[in-house]
């Protein structure tokens, strides 16, 4: 029994990693249900040609299990609602059903010790299911403002507010959205155009499958710029990892930003050598392996750990960040970026000089080492006119998420604005 029940895991590790399979959250859940068939097939095959115990019975939930993998593989996404509603109260059955069996036809220690942990699961996995499904139907998540824009072949969601030139343009960091600029881009609409975004995979903006790297990110946000009106030059605002994308945006396009603001950015790679964008058509097993661990979701389990996160937001934004957090689709994105960071930080560190632009680096006061500040001390020198400011009292997310202390990225923003538009130096 153990060889194959451990057949089948192998089984899933196969097709879940092959090519033909597309790295889609759909057809990778039906990658991992065709896999688990495959392992009940050959209990049921060997243990009747080898053993004195026939397990024919668990032809069963192979036959349950391939039937919903094929269907997922097949038609992707189109039958995803349906089975959604139909698998959790399918799977509780077929548990006590095989329960039942292998009460009758297995007498050995394996149905104790192995046979019914697996029956365990899931049963779990089916009440989860039935948790994600219901709630998923019943949730109302807040209405976004702002516009869905097509930037070639998926849709990314922007919100502009305010007027004013120069547009300052606000940049989240890993994992993050534009509910998380709840507290900073009102404050900036007050004196001037704002606009947040959210990258693929979260927010109001579609899931991809291809690594995104910083310069696909940009590449993603100059589209979405240029397609949505929104005139230049911008003032780039990035926190954390979105540092690093606003520093390859201003390496790929330098006639149009003005300004920048690093909000405790991640230390871009000491290089010139960029390693360019990443290929949307390479294989990309980390990409798989992400989407893969997205599929907990269906399970429910997403929810579990979303509402630990800290409430910190104003209550528009905290709603629409909640409902975010829930979703595959965020877990995927988090997850790839996460992936994607050395390539990243190799890109943001083809830029090093920004001439005589306006350039505000923030340093959170708490929690900040001593590589970091040098860090961010290197990345002041690139322009001749720039301010390093060391925030005191302030953590890396509290830069973004507390309504006091991300006061001073919403001031580094309104200050780089006000030199652009009198042309005078920036105040330390």
């Amino acid at each position: 029994m153990f060889g194959s029940l451990a057949t089948g895991l192998i089984a899933v590790l196969l097709l879940v990693a092959a090519p033909f399979v597309p790295a889609e959250e759909a057809a990778v859940t039906g990658a991992v249900l065709c896999g688990f068939a495959f392992g009940w097939t050959t209990l049921a095959v060997l243990s009747a040609r080898l053993t004195d115990q026939p397990q024919i019975w668990a032809a069963v939930p192979a036959a349950f299990m391939g039937l919903g993998g094929l269907l997922l593989l097949v038609f992707g996404s189109s039958v995803d609602r349906v089975l959604s509603w139909v698998w959790p109260a399918a799977v509780l059955v077929l548990v006590v059903w095989m329960v039942v069996q292998a009460r009758r036809h297995l007498r050995s220690r394996s149905r104790r010790w192995l046979l019914y942990p697996v029956i365990g699961m899931l049963t779990v996995a089916a009440v989860g299911g039935a948790y994600e499904t219901v709630s998923a139907a019943t949730d109302t998540p807040p209405a976004m403002l702002g516009q869905s824009i097509d930037v070639g072949g998926h849709s990314l969601y922007l919100h502009c507010t305010g007027t004013g030139s120069p547009t300052v343009v606000l940049q989240p960091g890993l994992g993050a959205m534009s509910s998380d600029m709840g507290w900073i881009a009102p404050r900036v609409a007050v004196d001037s155009r704002v606009c947040v975004y959210d990258r693929p995979g979260r927010g109001g903006s579609d899931a991809v499958s291809t690594p995104e790297d910083a310069s696909r990110i940009a590449g993603d946000l100059h589209t979405l710029l240029q397609r949505g009106n929104v005139p230049g030059p911008y003032v780039l605002v990035g926190h954390s990892f979105g540092g690093l994308y606003v520093l390859t945006y201003a390496a790929r396009y330098p006639d149009e930003v003005a300004g920048m603001v690093l909000v405790d950015t991640t230390a871009p790679r000491d290089t010139t050598a960029a390693s360019g964008s990443a290929d949307p058509n390479r294989y990309y097993p980390m990409g798989r392996a992400a989407t893969l661990l997205s599929t907990s979701a269906r399970l429910g389990l997403t929810r579990l750990f979303a509402p630990a996160e800290g409430g910190t937001l104003p209550p528009q934004s905290e709603d629409e960040a909640q409902a975010t957090l829930v979703t595959g689709s965020n877990l995927r994105s988090f997850v790839d970026e996460f992936a994607q960071a050395n390539a990243s930080a190799v890109e943001a560190g083809a830029f090093t000089d920004f001439g005589a632009k306006p350039l505000v680096v923030l340093t959170a006061g708490t929690g900040s080492d001593a590589d970091l500040v040098a860090g961010h001390v290197r990345l002041a020198a690139m322009s001749t006119n720039s301010a390093h400011r060391v925030i005191k009292g302030a953590s890396h997310q509290e830069l973004l998420a507390d309504e006091k202390d991300s006061a001073a990225t919403s001031q580094g923003a309104l200050d780089v604005v006000a030199a652009i538009r009198h042309a005078t130096p920036l105040a330390q």
